[in-house]
């Protein structure tokens, strides 16, 4: 973590101030006290991120690396009340980087289990990966090898166009285009289907879905050369899909690729971002693919009411079917007196002052084939010039995934549940084990 005052050190409204030992505060202590409220809120720690890629190589490559990796993860763990790991790192570059990244799932994995089972009950930890839609990033890894370690993948299916592009583009598209390929260079079936041909159980990938826009201007529209980018909301070029449609701008909807766009002819800006109409389309492929759940960046983003892209997909998905997994709440070897004592007299969030945030860095339902227990899960990862990603998961089930960098929100909430004064932005996961 970067920001210590915001991760652990900020009073809420409410808290003296003046406790006696070394107490925990700030986000994790907010997390936990949701973890009290809701025991099927697991919160996971997202490791890496665009932003610190160069890190990671170097950190992973020898055994003594790898080892201090483990045991800092788990210290985390430990003294931050969290249920797992999540690995994100963008990417593994040769077939020797492959190599270090599955010894250090192994490694990882053994270390949460060593610590799980010394516990009474044993508790199993997650760890989990964040993994590449591209084919020249995922033909990289050595997935069959790295799959007996991860619970689940959360594929990034999205940023498939920019601003680094030629053309216009579909950032997110479902399958290829037939019709005009230059607007999809890539797709989420591919990437799905190569995953699953390496030996992934498909109730084991987690589709990732964009709750942002990638802007395009000076365009004639979607596969055509373009000039600069628009002014953003949060960086130039990105828009919160809340934000979206601009005002001016008709959106458009293509059932043939699963994707969407807006299109403003006056001012020649093409926004490429998933509608809800989308969001449903992909919910149901979901289930007809028996993938093991949803994934967006981030839940901030999102709008509200029936323009939310997240309450859409668990509508479609249905709530009802959300596994049921306990979180832990014991954390002996805690450094903080207060989490070590289970945070005694707080089973509620005590308000917090609203605090500056923080500069951003930056699919008709088919029918379920087979009724699957449904997992939804928020995972929070560090701010990138691209993305940030985190986990929660609903009333029935939840997953939260922090990363190393922690920015503000006030609000969010998540089927039927509220999480509220959370000082982090989120990047939600529904996850389902089949």
């Amino acid at each position: 973590m970067t920001d210590t005052w915001a991760d652990t050190d900020i009073h809420l409204d409410g808290e003296i101030g003046n406790e006696t030992g070394h107490n925990l505060y700030g986000c994790f202590e907010q997390l936990y006290i949701l973890k009290k409220q809701n025991r099927k809120l697991n919160i996971l720690l997202s490791i890496g991120g665009w932003t610190y890629a160069s890190h990671f190589a170097p950190a992973v490559s020898t055994p003594q690396g790898r080892s201090t990796f483990a045991s800092t993860a788990i210290s985390l763990i430990t003294n931050l009340g969290l249920d797992g790991l999540d690995i994100d790192w963008e990417y593994p570059s040769d077939d020797g980087q492959a190599s270090d990244m599955v010894v250090l799932l192994q490694t990882v994995r053994a270390a949460l289990d060593d610590y799980g089972n010394s516990l009474d009950p044993p508790y199993h930890f997650e760890l989990t990966v964040a993994c590449p839609a591209g084919p020249s990033n995922y033909e990289a890894l050595r997935v069959t090898d790295m799959n007996p370690y991860v619970d689940f993948w959360n594929l990034m299916a999205y940023d498939y166009t920019g601003s680094w592009d030629n053309f216009t583009g579909d950032q997110a598209n479902l399958f290829a285009s037939q019709v005009d390929p230059t607007t999809t260079p890539f797709d989420t079936e591919t990437a799905v289907n190569y995953y699953i041909s390496k030996g992934v159980a498909p109730n084991k990938i987690v589709l990732g879905m964009p709750i942002y826009g990638r802007s395009f201007e000076a365009t004639e529209g979607l596969g055509k050369s373009f000039i600069g980018v628009g002014a953003g909301t949060w960086q130039p070029g990105v828009y919160d899909f809340k934000d979206l449609p601009l005002s001016g701008a008709t959106e458009v909807y293509t059932n043939e690729t699963g994707s969407s766009y807006s299109y403003d002819s006056g001012k020649r800006e093409l926004v490429s971002y998933d509608t809800v109409v989308v969001a449903k389309q992909k919910a149901a492929w979901i289930q007809q693919m028996k993938l093991g759940g949803a994934m967006w960046w981030e839940s901030s983003a999102d709008g509200v009411g029936d323009q939310s892209l997240i309450q859409n997909v668990v509508e479609v998905l249905g709530s009802e079917n959300l596994e049921s997994s306990m979180n832990q709440l014991s954390y002996q070897n805690s450094s903080y007196d207060n989490l070590r004592a289970g945070m005694p007299g707080l089973s509620s969030s005590p308000s917090t002052s609203p605090i500056a945030p923080i500069a951003s860095p930056t699919s008709t339902t088919l029918q379920n084939p087979a009724p699957c227990a449904i997992p939804s899960s928020i995972v929070i990862s560090q701010p990138s010039t691209s993305t940030r990603t985190t986990t929660i998961t609903s009333s029935s089930t939840s997953t939260i995934t922090i990363s190393s960098v922690v920015a503000t929100v006030t609000s969010a909430s998540f089927a039927s549940q509220s999480y509220t004064n959370l000082t982090s932005k989120f990047a939600f996961y529904l996850t389902t084990k089949c």
